[in-house]
């Protein structure tokens, strides 16, 4: 019997909301460690004494939820409230409250179960300004979608595989998920799984014992002993050689290793966030990354779209680097002239958004006394990708080439003037006019 309630006290202690019980005196006979970490108090604090007094929440005296429960016999659900944690630090959580039953199916108490909200706010203001989250700019559905998954896995303990390729922000993802999870407090320690040889890996990441090895002249804490009760962010997963993803997997099924050179079994508590820009599932199919490991690391899969799927996220980006790179360069670049834009925008973007930040900072780089990043300021090779005289006729259907030319002859050949009328870049019209074999008027 004794045996049975340590099993039902662990289940409760390894939920993610806090939670306590109540006899019909309202005295607190039980409290999880969720809610020891929320409020600050430990049970040997609040054991026997009556809740009121303990959260002195603004429904204790008039609208006591528990009370409610025990007169009506109905449950109550996401009641919004404000507590007052060890310290006098006040905090809004949301709560549901629910009659406790004996084995006879006789009331004896209430159970309140409830979690901290006052990260909600911040979370919602990031997403009413969808363009940029926690310094990840997104306009686009796809991200949008991203952004409101990631809100919704906050209060989870599950893993998260982020998928992508390279440039595409999948740290930047990670660096989210941490901050909005009920662990961002603790401690979120990154590792890359590609940059190790294999047995310095294993020392990164579960630490060694004086003498397990050559260089070890002493004890070394690994990074999921340093990680415990926080966040392991472990980039390019699919790199692990395959006797190291059978120690994750442990660590992951039991929470347990051992250092290197040593026989003394650790224990943690650690949330995996992993992510790879490896085709996981031919990995897989090469036996090159464990089938076992895959699924228990892809509990909440994300997927990032590399940045030609994105497109209509570019001008975002490319204003969102303005602002970054006139801090960095004392410079007042305002925007990009419609050319510059177009071919930004149509270029494919092999190394995705990186690619794009450093194409952006060359241009800085280039742009001399100019409040407009110009054509002129990009390198060749992305002014070289647009076809020029498919964007002059995008400009304006109704214009071709015979046309092009009666306008310059009215005009003496001032392509300024004529590029003006036709709502376009001088440079456009010189470049198509070159692309059709005139060179001079």
């Amino acid at each position: 019997m004794h045996e049975n309630q340590n099993i039902k006290n662990e289940i409760l202690d390894s939920l993610a909301e806090g939670l306590f019980t109540v006899d019909k005196n309202f005295k607190i006979n039980f409290f999880n460690e969720a809610a020891e970490r929320i409020t600050g108090f430990k049970k040997a604090e609040v054991l026997g004494k009556f809740c009121k007094n303990v959260f002195q929440s603004d429904f204790c005296l008039a609208e006591c939820p528990i009370a409610r429960v025990l007169e009506s016999g109905r449950s109550v659900y996401d009641l919004k409230t404000r507590i007052i944690c060890k310290g006098a630090q006040h905090i809004p959580i949301k709560l549901n409250a629910a009659v406790l039953k004996n084995s006879d199916s006789q009331p004896v108490g209430g159970v309140v179960s409830f979690r901290d909200v006052s990260y909600d706010s911040t979370i919602e203001s990031y997403l009413r300004d969808n363009t940029n989250f926690f310094g990840i700019v997104g306009h686009t559905k796809t991200m949008t979608d991203i952004f409101h998954l990631i809100e919704e896995i906050a209060y989870t303990d599950a893993n998260v595989l982020i998928l992508g390729e390279t440039g595409t922000g999948k740290e930047m993802i990670a660096d989210a998920i941490q901050k909005t999870s009920k662990r961002r407090k603790e401690k979120f320690i990154k590792v890359n799984c590609s940059v190790l040889p294999p047995n310095l890996l294993a020392s990164e990441l579960f630490g060694h014992a004086k003498g397990a090895f050559t260089d070890a002249v002493k004890d070394r804490i690994g990074r999921f002993e340093l990680a415990d009760r926080g966040t392991i962010f472990l980039d390019e997963v699919a790199e692990m050689p395959l006797q190291m993803q059978t120690q994750l997997l442990r660590v992951i099924q039991e929470g347990t290793f051992e250092r290197l050179g040593e026989s003394i079994t650790k224990k943690v508590d650690v949330r995996i966030i992993a992510a790879t820009n490896v085709n996981i599932k031919e990995a897989i199919r090469d036996g090159n990354f464990r089938e076992d490991l895959y699924y228990r690391l892809n509990v909440i899969p994300i997927v990032v779209p590399p940045l030609r799927e994105r497109k209509d996220d570019i001008p975002f980006l490319i204003k969102h680097f303005i602002q970054k790179f006139n801090l960095l360069y004392n410079k007042e670049i305002k925007d990009v002239d419609d050319e510059a834009l177009n071919a930004l925008v149509n270029y494919p973007w092999q190394g995705n958004i990186r690619e794009l930040e450093n194409t952006i900072e060359y241009a800085f780089i280039r742009n001399k006394d100019l409040n407009k990043i110009t054509s002129c300021c990009l390198p060749a090779s992305i002014i070289q990708n647009v076809d020029c005289r498919e964007n002059f006729y995008k400009s304006d259907t109704r214009i071709n080439t015979t046309n092009l030319i009666e306008l310059l002859n009215k005009h003496q050949w001032n392509k300024t003037k004529v590029a003006q009328i036709l709502g376009v870049n001088r440079t456009t019209v010189w470049r198509y006019l070159k692309s059709i074999g005139i060179e001079e008027n």
